[in-house]
């Protein structure tokens, strides 16, 4: 007995000394993270008509409402052409007055539909970042030169503040000149190519829209098929949905040859009218040119708009409706994309002072 009360003293103090030792070799101020999440941004291009096909100009934001999910959005930046986007705080749409502060906290940056809040410096640019993926499997040993012009005059005619790559693809893809403001490098790109193998076509938009993602700002990618894709490993629903949710609008061409295959044909219209672009099918090289002037003219006059999503546990797909206000407003036309299923979010952890 003597033994046992001889040890409990023992434990105790050293229990105390424990921690005691502890509480002294604690620092007197212990930084605590600080955990960011970014906060999406989804952008959205937007073309409005009229029932003549005419290009509707000079809407302002409060002209348009968006819906996700049925559930109101509030926009965050605007822009229409080629003009750089400007930024709209809750406050300013409620006419109140916006500090800077305020105001440069919702300027977005990043790559993708999805943009992060950052500096102002990395708000995205004016103009669009325009992707040109051109056919040049063995589908195109005939029209080769011709296609090869309307292209050329397709990037000569872009004459905003755009940057411009040119993809070829057959069997692979070939970058034969990546994202430039240069027109003559593109331009002898496109003289530099050839005619070969088969046609993988929705393998190149894969890549191509993995090449997109990179970049912000608005961005497009037109493709130039001169016949049905023959060799490719990703189905094309894989690129739609990757574009959706880039927010990449795709425009395609396509020749008699690929309009005569049934399959290729509704895919084209799916895919392109799904992420907000067009298809056009050129019987011949002059249509061919008609149809890159109409999507030169297209990119000049789509409205930009960007929001930070709602509240919405559906992390699945989320359809987007966008509506004009007013009762006037119904003889237009709207094109958009119909929806995009959510990236994943991303937290930032930093250290910071107690």
């Amino acid at each position: 007995m003597v033994g046992k009360k001889c040890i409990y003293p023992l434990v105790a103090a050293a229990m105390i000394l424990g921690s005691r030792t502890w509480v002294s070799a604690r620092p007197k101020q212990q930084s605590t993270p600080r955990v960011h999440v970014s906060v999406e941004m989804v952008q959205l291009y937007i073309a409005v008509t009229d029932k003549k096909g005419k290009y509707v100009t000079g809407l302002q934001p409060d002209d348009f409402a968006v819906a996700e999910d049925g559930i109101p959005q509030k926009m965050a930046m605007f822009a229409e052409g080629d003009n750089a986007p400007k930024r709209i705080s809750a406050l300013a749409q409620r006419g109140d007055k916006v500090s800077p502060a305020e105001d440069s906290a919702s300027t977005p940056t990043g790559s993708g539909s999805l943009l992060s809040g950052a500096q102002e410096d990395d708000s995205p640019l004016a103009g669009a970042s325009v992707f040109i993926l051109f056919d040049t499997s063995n589908y195109m040993y005939r029209g080769f030169v011709f296609a090869q012009q309307a292209i050329a005059d397709f990037v000569r005619g872009l004459q905003g503040p755009d940057r411009i790559a040119l993809y070829s693809y057959s069997r692979d893809l070939f970058r034969a000149s990546t994202l430039t403001p240069d027109r003559m490098q593109v331009l002898r790109s496109v003289r530099a190519t050839i005619a070969g193998d088969d046609a993988a076509l929705y393998d190149a938009m894969l890549l191509t829209l993995r090449d997109s993602a990179n970049i912000s700002g608005r961005r497009v990618i037109v493709v130039f098929s001169n016949g049905p894709d023959n060799a490719s490993l990703a189905p094309p629903e894989d690129v739609e949905e990757l574009a959706q949710s880039e927010g990449v609008a795709i425009y395609m061409i396509s020749t008699r040859q690929a309009e005569q295959d049934p399959l290729s044909t509704k895919v084209f219209k799916r895919v392109s009218a799904s992420t907000g672009g067009e298809v056009f099918f050129a019987k011949n090289w002059t249509e061919e040119k008609a149809a890159f002037a109409s999507i030169r003219n297209d990119l000049a006059h789509l409205y930009t708009l960007y929001y930070y999503p709602q509240p919405n546990s559906n992390r699945g797909w989320r359809a987007i409706r966008v509506k004009l206000k007013g009762p006037a407003m119904g003889k237009y036309r709207i094109r958009a994309r119909s929806g995009y299923r959510p990236l994943p979010s991303r937290a930032i952890t930093e250290a910071g002072a107690s």
